[in-house]
């Protein structure tokens, strides 16, 4: 899709972070039921975070033409047959007057209605309130349809998230840029060295190596790349399938002296753990008359942090571990325990890259609001036996589960409140309250 700057002041900016789609319409129907589809609306409003229905509403004012935008399908339609560039030219006015600031110039404005009806611009970058002019026709109708307000820390962290996307597009724009200057270069100089071998003549050694070559090769491997995006490889580490990879590697003989030594080790292993147990008292697995082993019973919290870790191991996906912890009779306490046990089990430092890491499989555990509780929990208790290194990277933690949508403000904010009323004076909550502060400053700048 065709990007454009916000703003006909900022058009030949070619760094200018904000952006909306190119317009982009159809004429429909004949004679008297003539009609302008602007095909597009629905994205260009999203540029612009206003409703599809103001601007709509304004063309139809400014044409004198009757206009209509339909919520359930998107599509936006404006009686009689206009020019796109009309239309651009128009949209332009209206960028003008009910979406940049009238003080700075910058796009990322809240429309405001006070009680007395006065409709205002409150400018996110510089504080200016623009006052709009009353007057205009499309007012009446944004005040009789006004904009949804927004409330409660999620609307906010969007705000926030939606900065973070405008400012990444600015950055892929900026990247583009340099790309093609960088191409333009190059071009310039393969056009120089085409010259100098046509008057010295070149080599088939040369021609192969040529820019374009080089360029094709890449596109080729890059495509290769992108096609091996969506392939999930798996390794089968049973016996069966080790036994089989040595025979193709090595000679039928070799094969049999690798798999004989390990046979020996594992043998070992099993009667210095047999030594060690009857030591220490403790009965291990023995085979009795009915070829029946008995040993050591194993918890249901103990099999279910085993199962994680196999499902783990298999490369499962969110959906399927999702499955296998709403399958446990545990409590919902102790699945939680049992997932951060089998995800970082004996962790120090790189504690909160790990997280990071498995953020899909925690998000799939934190369905609901009690859930993330429970997770906060689940950190505290698992921290408090961790290392220092890793109770150090407990605001990490919390500030990449915050941007990862998997644990939202109000939650955070409730068990560090929860936890200091009830004199808890862990580190994990000392170490937890930068976050806090900076969650709650966060809020109180968004108020102010």
């Amino acid at each position: 899709m065709a990007l454009q700057n916000i703003g006909a002041s900022n058009k030949d900016d070619a760094f200018y972070r904000y952006k909306m789609p190119r317009m982009l319409t159809k004429i429909e129907g004949r004679g008297n039921g003539i009609k302008t589809n602007i095909v597009n609306m629905v994205d260009i409003a999203k540029a612009l975070a206003r409703p599809a229905s103001y601007t709509t509403k304004y063309f139809g004012c400014e044409l004198g033409a009757q206009s209509k935008f339909d919520e359930k399908t998107g599509i936006a339609l404006v009686n009689g047959a206009h020019d796109t560039s009309k239309l651009a030219g128009l949209l332009e006015n209206f960028i003008k007057k009910y979406v940049q600031c009238y003080g700075c110039g910058n796009p990322e404005t809240e429309v405001l209605i006070s009680k007395k009806e006065m409709i205002t611009l409150k400018c996110a970058a510089c504080g200016f309130l623009s006052d709009v002019d009353m007057r205009d026709k499309l007012t009446t109708f944004i005040l009789k349809n006004p904009p949804e307000q927004k409330k409660g820390g999620k609307d906010k962290k969007a705000m926030r998230r939606a900065e973070k996307e405008r400012m990444k597009e600015g950055e892929a724009a900026d990247e583009e840029m340099k790309k093609l200057k960088k191409d333009a270069k190059k071009k310039g100089a393969s056009s120089k060295d085409t010259k100098k071998k046509a008057a010295g003549g070149g080599s088939d050694e040369e021609h192969a190596t040529s820019p374009t070559h080089s360029q094709g090769a890449d596109l080729a491997a890059a495509a290769d790349d992108d096609d091996d995006d969506d392939v999930e490889w798996q390794t089968d580490t049973s016996a069966e399938a080790a036994r089989k990879r040595m025979e193709e590697q090595l000679s039928a003989a070799t094969a049999e002296m690798v798999m004989l030594a390990t046979e020996e080790t594992e043998k070992k292993k099993k009667q210095a753990l047999h030594k060690e147990g009857s030591s220490n008292g403790t009965p291990k697995a023995e085979d009795n008359s009915n070829g029946n082993q008995t040993g050591p019973k194993t918890t249901p919290y103990d099999e279910l942090v085993e199962e994680i870790k196999a499902n783990l191991g298999n490369a499962a996906t969110a959906a399927q571990l999702k499955g296998v912890l709403a399958s446990s009779a545990l409590p919902p306490k102790d699945v939680m325990h049992a997932l951060f046990e089998a995800l970082f089990h004996g962790m120090g430092k790189g504690f909160a890259k790990e997280v990071v890491k498995n953020k899909k499989y925690l998000s799939a555990a934190v369905p609901d609001e009690g859930s993330q509780m429970l997770l906060l929990q689940a950190i505290e208790a698992f921290c408090g036996k961790c290392s220092a290194e890793a109770l150090k990277e407990v605001p990490v933690v919390l500030k990449a589960l915050y941007d990862g949508d998997v644990l939202e403000e109000e939650t955070i904010v409730q068990w560090y409140n929860e936890a200091v009323a009830a004199g808890k004076n862990s580190q994990v909550v000392k170490n937890a309250k930068p976050v806090v502060e900076w969650l709650q400053s966060a809020e109180s700048d968004d108020d102010e």
